[in-house]
């Protein structure tokens, strides 16, 4: 049996003060990251009420009447006439309010699904196809989003002007059914998150090309998918400029038709803004149902397995 063998007395004092420097820098390091903590929730607090301010000042007005705006004493409280103003909104001709919502939510939806479809698709053969001109041409497709709309609003009317299409539907959907942003969005995503070497083993196991971006784009481009559509929902929900333009009284998107509570000489803002939050809740539950998924799809989409 061998004797157990004993540190020497120095090791043992100079790992005790060592010992010591530890338990110090943990705490600090733990006090350190509590108050960052702090600063960060505090900041996020900030911007969650800057961001909730807009629709309570817009519910504060929209509930009053047509005084409350002008009023220096206006009480921070929301008032009790918002379902009235709704109802002057909804209930105006001039305005015609369920046509114009149903406008508004037809449109968004196509365009968004258009875009998402065909920015997929182009989004897959720039990043995963190999053909001559694919570099040059994809810096074609960003470099018209430098090129602002205001542009070609002209010729565009003239277009549809001589087609019959002014005042129809179809006239604020076609020009928006493709996205320089979508196609750039989608190209970026699938050439980071979709490997060559998975694609490589699909055409091995014999599919086609068609069959290898069906079961390997589509299920890699959800989570990117899922949120340009959102964003291009929203984005052709607010769209005023060009339907204001090619629209007429008789069939416009809600925007528009919001924009028809304006007379000229005199502007009640309780039932504009009633009007404006009347017109922002479809987005709110839109994003209420979308928002879980789409975190859970991005959280998904950045694992790699």
């Amino acid at each position: 049996m061998s004797a157990i063998s004993t540190p020497p007395l120095a090791i043992v004092e100079e790992s005790i003060p060592n010992a010591k420097a530890r338990r110090r820098n943990e705490r600090t390091t733990k006090i350190r990251g509590v108050r960052a903590g702090k600063w960060v929730y505090l900041g996020l607090g900030v911007v969650v009420v800057s961001a909730i301010f807009p629709y309570y000042w817009s519910f504060l007005i929209g509930s009053g009447d047509a005084s409350t705006i002008n009023d220096p004493d206006m009480s921070w409280l929301p008032g009790g006439n918002f379902f009235a103003n709704a109802s002057a909104v909804v209930n105006d001709p001039a305005v015609n309010f369920w046509l114009a919502l149903w406008n508004s939510i037809f449109s968004s939806t196509v365009i968004a699904a258009s875009v998402v479809v065909f920015s997929t698709l182009a989004g897959w053969a720039f990043a995963k196809l190999k053909f001559r001109g694919g570099k040059a041409l994809l810096a074609f497709v960003v470099a018209t989003m430098a090129v602002p709309m205001q542009l070609g609003v002209v010729p565009l009317y003239i277009l549809f002007a001589d087609l019959g299409w002014t005042g129809n539907i179809g006239a604020v959907i076609v020009p928006a059914l493709t996205s320089a942003f979508g196609v750039f969005w989608m190209t970026q995503y699938l050439s980071q998150s979709v490997p060559d070497e998975l694609i490589e083993a699909a055409r091995v196991d014999g599919a086609s090309m068609i069959r290898t971006f069906w079961t390997v784009g589509v299920v890699a481009a959800r989570p990117a998918a899922a949120m340009l559509f959102l964003f291009t929902f929203v984005g052709a929900w607010n769209q005023f400029f060009w339907p204001f333009i090619v629209l007429d009284r008789q069939s416009p998107t809600l925007p528009v038709a919001l924009s028809l509570l304006q007379s000229n000489y005199f502007v009640d803002y309780s039932i504009v803004l009633a009007g404006v939050l009347l017109a922002t809740i479809p987005l709110l539950i839109l994003f209420a149902f979308a928002g879980r998924q789409l975190v859970s799809g991005i959280m998904a989409g950045a694992v790699k397995g």
